[in-house]
């Protein structure tokens, strides 16, 4: 079964309604399908080239400005995966088509897409430049988390929550001020405190008012550059040791992979 992906569908659709196509649903194998009826612009090529690199360039002539990062195929029903940052679709052998969905598989009711684009998404933990992170240590931190997260963000408040009962657990909090026009002037009231633990957690979780001494060297533009290289759109967004990503404020979720990494 594939569902649809809305996010990509309104992306795709942007694209689209610039060229003046419309919509054209149609049925592939018995499964629903969002399709998106394309006349190709060339003969495909593939003497000389590979499929995956044909498919790349007719898409990317049909769609400009759609940054494709990756074709590979997909291992079922004959279609190839095209990757565009952490967001994946689906195409023919011709590129005649483009599916976007997410695939589920009806026998073990697997996604088989978000199974991708969370092995997509995965972080090296040991690549993070941690001496950007405000670090703290619970119990004999042998647990390690790295946490993305703005001043002002409600649901990055409701995470600390929950990680403030987190025993035995090391985590690095990577300030993202991103939200709001004051966040990075929250940001560098945090990294310019004395103890920024402490003043992180004290606004957090407390609401005490931020230092006011915000003079001194913040290194806020590598702190958003590493977001937008990790693709990181929205916060909280905490990394596990392991690389996995959990988006949002499920701390239910970041204690089952602990318990799950056992």
């Amino acid at each position: 079964m594939i569902k649809p992906n809305t996010a990509i569908s309104a992306h795709i659709g942007a694209h689209i309604g610039s060229h003046g196509f419309g919509r054209a649903p149609a049925l592939l194998l018995g499964l629903l399908l969002c399709l998106l009826s394309l006349t190709p612009s060339a003969p495909l090529q593939a003497q000389s080239q590979s499929q995956e690199t044909t498919i790349k360039r007719e898409l990317e002539a049909r769609f400009p400005g759609m940054k494709i990062d990756r074709v590979m195929k997909a291992g079922f029903l004959g279609l190839y995966e095209v990757q565009m940052g952490q967001e994946i679709v689906y195409t023919d052998e011709r590129a005649s088509y483009l599916i976007n969905g997410e695939v589920i598989d009806a026998r073990s009711r697997r996604n088989l897409t978000q199974d991708r684009i969370d092995k997509l998404s995965e972080v090296r933990f040991d690549s993070l430049p941690l001496e950007l992170a405000i670090k703290q240590v619970r119990g004999n931190g042998k647990r390690q988390i790295a946490v993305f997260s703005d001043p002002n963000c409600p649901y990055c408040k409701q995470l600390d929550q929950g990680i403030a009962k987190l025993d035995d657990v090391t985590i690095y909090t990577f300030l993202y001020p991103i939200l709001a026009k004051d966040s990075p002037d929250k940001a560098r009231a945090i990294w310019c405190a004395p103890d920024r633990a402490r003043a992180y957690n004290e606004w957090m979780l407390s609401g005490k008012r931020l230092p006011a001494n915000t003079d001194c060297d913040v290194p806020l533009p590598r702190m958003l550059e590493l977001g937008r290289n990790l693709g990181i759109k929205s916060v909280p967004v905490t990394v596990m040791s392991n690389g996995q990503r959990v988006v949002g404020s499920r701390i239910e979720e970041v204690q089952r992979l602990f318990a799950a990494s056992r």
